[in-house]
């Protein structure tokens, strides 16, 4: 029979990833998200220090030419708590849903509310400011899309630089024109600064347009550009091992595929966790059957129920086909589920039909989606295995542990 793999998919965790040991915990008042609220309330004190005649209202008219200056100390400031609310939610262990959330909103807030300002005051040409909303809009768009199919799309280099040179550009645009500067500067310094302040803004465009290409590139297999695959083509156990990238099928090899994965995993000081519905458990227990695999190996969730899947893997709805989890979201969600629920740094997953009954319309016996979730990456593999119930939960195991030792 056949594997098929499907595009890669890169898994999220709002940008900044729990070091292992750590879990997300379900509070709201954390000292990270406190930071974060306090990060958003202070966005409107940046505009008010901007655009409004603030030194006249307490009488210090001398303050007027550097009020873009302390407006830009201001959004400096907003700008570095962004680190402090990440450290403290890591250091600490407390990742929330709640900071999952608000703290790439507050950054949007700030830089959009910034954008919108210097617009008003004539600094800023519209059409960069539609831009960057404009990607917004389009990537916030895309990860719903994904979220709703059971996948996360991670942020990548490019918008984590993307964000940086669009603050700086904000910065740089903010004080160009002020007064203070412009006595200070001769006019070809001046002149000098216009050139650098658009250039880094640019570079912040350039930026914005690519990383929104990339998420749309990461998700093209979500949102119709690329198919999820054809139909699987019936091939014997010596191609299908080719296939997977083993020479192979036996219970020896699949225990020697634990063994190197426990030594991959303990070279790379990773931890593995496994989710398996078909192989129940068979996975694991090739794992620990290794000595040392204490070291590497932090546990594994036996989920043979739909409604194990969703409870402890937190598997949504929309991920199964139907009412069947046999299909790739649900094989990666188990996989980034098993990641969650076990705070590991690489899990695989397995769910399919290993009979001899329980076949279904375009599945027969046999088939079975492996899955594989680590840093940045998640994706699914469809097999159709030959042979009996044994030989078929034999095997997904087996490729489950060929899958985990090429991640790592």
């Amino acid at each position: 029979m056949c594997c098929m793999a499907s595009e890669p998919n890169n898994s999220y965790a709002s940008g900044k990833p729990t070091p292992a040991g750590q879990g997300t915990v379900d509070k709201i008042l954390t000292p990270a998200n406190v930071v974060t609220m306090i990060r958003i309330c202070l966005v409107p004190v940046f505009v008010v220090a901007l655009i409004s005649p603030w030194p006249d209202w307490i009488g210090f008219e001398s303050l007027d030419p550097w009020k873009a200056w302390i407006a830009a100390i201001i959004f400096v400031a907003i700008s570095c708590t962004d680190w402090l609310d990440g450290y403290l939610a890591r250091s600490r262990g407390e990742v929330t849903d709640f900071g999952k959330f608000m703290d790439p909103l507050a950054d949007k807030v700030l830089v959009v509310a910034a954008l919108l300002v210097l617009v008003e005051l004539g600094s800023l040409p519209s059409w960069p400011v539609i831009i960057i909303i404009a990607r917004e809009f389009i990537v916030s768009g895309v990860r719903m899309v994904a979220a709703s199919k059971g996948e996360v799309i991670a942020a990548s280099w490019y918008g984590k630089f993307k964000t940086v040179f669009q603050m700086i550009a904000i910065v740089l645009f903010v004080v160009k024109e002020s007064p203070a500067v412009l006595g200070l500067l001769t006019p070809q310094l001046a002149f000098g600064l216009y050139l650098l302040s658009w250039l880094v803004m640019a570079i912040a465009l350039v930026l914005t347009i690519v990383s929104m290409m990339d998420y749309i590139w990461k998700a093209r297999h979500l949102i119709g550009f690329k198919p999820k695959g054809g139909q699987a083509r019936v091939v014997d156990n010596a191609t299908l091992a080719k296939q997977c990238g083993v020479d192979d099928f036996s219970d020896e090899i699949r225990i020697e595929a634990a063994r190197a994965v426990v030594e991959k995993a303990r070279a790379a000081g990773k931890t593995v966790g496994t989710a398996e519905s078909c192989t129940g458990g068979l996975i694991a227990t090739s794992l620990t059957e290794i000595a040392g695999s204490s070291a590497v190996v932090r546990g594994g969730i036996v989920s043979y129920v739909n409604a194990v899947k969703k409870a402890q893997l937190d598997v949504p709805d929309v991920a199964f086909d139907g009412e069947s989890a046999v299909c790739e979201s649900v094989a990666v969600a188990m996989a980034q589920g098993a990641r969650r629920a076990l705070d590991v740094d690489v899990a695989c997953s397995v769910t399919g039909i290993a009979g001899p009954g329980g076949a279904e319309p375009g599945k027969p016996v046999g088939t079975v989606w492996v899955g594989v979730a680590s840093t940045g990456v998640a994706f699914a593999k469809e097999c159709h295995f030959e042979g009996d119930r044994a030989s078929v939960r034999a095997q997904a195991a087996q490729t489950a542990l060929e899958m985990l030792k090429d991640v790592l």
